[in-house]
């Protein structure tokens, strides 16, 4: 046994979300999953600008680095701040040495007079909104970026921009990142989705998915809790199964346990090898983090035994590429205290924002 394993990797974040923490509650209540979406998470990425996005996905990187999670497949939405975000997360994220796979969740749930439409007709005609989500997601991967195509979910977009991310996905060879029934909201997605589903898509939830579609499945188990929407019972799919954070940090050690001990609340025969597998096959995504060689304060981190049960593991040191990025278990290409000062600067504008 040992104190070191390959890099973690989530395979489903919001870095964005970083800044939410401390945010003002909602006016009102949330009775379902459709109103936080409408409450909380629709208002505070229309507040967002790129200083915020920065701030965010430096942070949200740096926490990531600081677990042993050295690559992110991040998924982000800024409505009203669209040009130029994914460069601008992808800079954050090289900046502290962490890895990051990025895309724009395309959208139709804000007309062209960005009215809000939480519903949005199949049969509607594509907004400029998913227009430009689009347009930023190719400029991206045109340039060079790593990356897919983000799409936000079904119930949000019409078929039009659905066909239009499917097809500039394969222009690129990358695979569309888009939520899959996460909610009841979302319960046609199976139907609007399965006949342009690719193996290299990433289909996040799928909790009320009802029928087997081509692509690897995300489970987000901490974030499903926390919404209410449901379990997903990934093991009864037939999608191999990838763990994300949904943009709860992204400790992934943390969310495996978690994952775990919802999974044996499911079915009691399972062990904690089943979650280890889904941490493993993110090295689809990023091969080369198998490479990665991260140090953690306990001699059995390597093992999904031990590590299912055990609390507190903190990574020590972490090396990319030959290079120490994280040494006594502080980044060593960036300064912790100005980010964390400068990410609190655009916390308060944006809680402000949302207050106002």
């Amino acid at each position: 046994m040992s104190n070191q394993t390959a890099g973690r990797i989530c395979a489903h974040h919001h870095l964005y979300s970083t800044l939410a923490r401390g945010m003002p509650a909602p006016r009102r209540s949330s009775e379902s999953f459709l109103e936080i979406l409408q409450n909380i998470w629709w208002r505070l990425d229309a507040a967002l600008d790129l200083d915020m996005v920065y701030w965010s996905a430096k942070l949200g990187a740096t926490e990531a680095l600081m677990s042993g999670t050295t690559c992110i497949i991040d998924h982000h939405e800024s409505p009203n701040c669209i040009e130029g975000s994914l460069s601008t997360i992808a800079t954050a994220c090289a900046e502290v040495g962490v890895r990051v796979n990025a895309c724009y969740g395309v959208t139709d749930r804000f007309d062209d007079q960005n009215r809000l439409h939480p519903k949005v007709s199949p049969l509607s005609q594509m907004t400029d909104g998913a227009a430009r989500g689009l347009a930023e997601c190719d400029d991206f991967l045109s340039s060079g970026g790593r990356g897919m195509v983000g799409v936000h979910a079904a119930f949000t977009c019409c078929d039009e921009t659905l066909q239009s991310a499917a097809e500039l996905a394969t222009k690129h060879s990358v695979g569309v990142h888009i939520h899959v029934a996460e909610g009841v909201n979302d319960v046609q997605a199976g139907a609007r989705l399965e006949n342009l589903a690719k193996d290299d898509w990433l289909l996040v939830h799928g909790v009320h998915l009802d029928r087997d579609i081509k692509g690897y499945l995300v489970h987000n188990p901490r974030s499903n809790m926390n919404n209410s929407v449901g379990y997903a019972k990934p093991t009864k799919r037939t999608n191999k199964i990838l763990l994300g954070t949904d943009g709860i940090g992204a400790d992934m050690n943390d969310e495996a346990r978690l994952a775990y001990a919802r999974l044996r609340e499911f079915d009691v025969s399972e062990n904690p090898e089943t979650v280890w597998s889904w941490l493993t096959n993110g090295y689809d995504f990023f091969p080369e983090a198998r490479h990665d060689k991260v140090t953690y304060n306990y001699d059995f981190a390597d093992s999904p035994w031990h590590s299912a049960f055990t609390t507190n593991i903190r990574a020590l040191s972490v090396e990319v590429d030959g290079e120490k990025i994280l040494q006594d278990g502080r980044p060593t290409r960036v300064d912790l205290e100005q980010i964390r000062a400068k990410a609190q600067e655009q916390a308060v504008r944006l809680h402000r924002r949302l207050e106002n």
